[in-house]
């Protein structure tokens, strides 16, 4: 009663939220939950961990990394509570390994691909990147063969039929922010990153946004790992990432919420 009155004074929770909440009773004797995320959700999940503490949740420890990583160690056995996958593909991997809670895997959030370059730069990529021109000499993407991400953006450029036109240009990185990193410092003229990840960049600029219907679509699904010790604290965590409230903050990202 008491931790339900703190969540209405302070106006957090939304009607659908309210119901899964923790008391402290049940939180009592547990330390954080831990959540791995792809590393492209880090800012929107790092505040919506702070918006459910503040409600009266567990609190939240995040092991941002490639989902392809999280997938492996995941399926080595890691003490993990929940994951967040950047694609279908690397939630597989956690799956075939019956690293999962069966019947708990969900859709969670959406995200739409970008190119983006430094500002000297930018103008030339926005007009010329369907021309494939020689001025863009290295083009950085997360690892096709292993990242979401590069998964994504080199489906994005079959699809445009530019594949073969950049594939001898492909910067791989080991995530999509390695991949943002490479414009910032000058190691690569242009790269395919998420929408998202253009916010948090002082230096790389939006050059466009990839159309939907020329793209891959691109989910982010969520599930309960068997090896949690604190299945119902991530449950409810999970529930929380499917409210109005987490909906709010990871629409203010940049991400699409609850998408089926």
């Amino acid at each position: 009663m008491i931790s339900l009155l703190l969540c209405l004074a302070l106006g957090i929770l939304a009607p659908g939220d309210r119901s899964h909440a923790p008391s402290p009773q049940e939180r009592a004797g547990g330390g954080p939950i831990t959540v791995s995320a792809a590393i492209s959700l880090t800012e929107a999940l790092e505040e919506i961990a702070a918006t459910y503490a503040k409600a009266g949740g567990a609190a939240v420890r995040f092991n941002f990394a490639g989902s392809n990583v999280l997938a492996r160690q995941i399926a080595n056995g890691a003490p993990v509570d929940l994951f967040i996958s950047a694609d279908d593909d690397q939630m597989d991997v956690a799956a075939k390994a019956g690293a999962l809670v069966d019947g708990t895997r969900v859709n969670l959030i959406g995200n739409q691909l970008a190119v983006v370059a430094r500002q000297d730069n930018v103008a030339l990529v926005k007009s010329s990147f369907a021309k494939a021109p020689p001025e863009i000499r290295r083009l950085a993407v997360g690892d096709p063969a292993a990242v979401p991400a590069g998964r994504y953006a080199r489906a994005y450029l079959e699809r445009q039929k530019l594949w073969t036109a950049y594939e001898t240009r492909i910067v791989p990185t080991p995530n999509v922010r390695a991949a943002l990193a490479a414009v910032e410092n000058g190691a690569a003229d242009a790269a395919i990153v998420y929408a998202t990840d253009v916010r948090i960049s002082k230096t790389a600029v939006l050059a466009f946004l990839a159309p939907a219907a020329d793209s891959p679509r691109i989910v982010y699904p969520a599930a309960l790992v068997k090896s949690s010790r604190r299945r119902d604290d991530a449950k409810r965590f999970l529930t929380f990432l499917r409210g109005t409230n987490a909906a709010a903050i990871f629409h203010k990202h940049g991400f699409i919420p609850n998408i089926d």
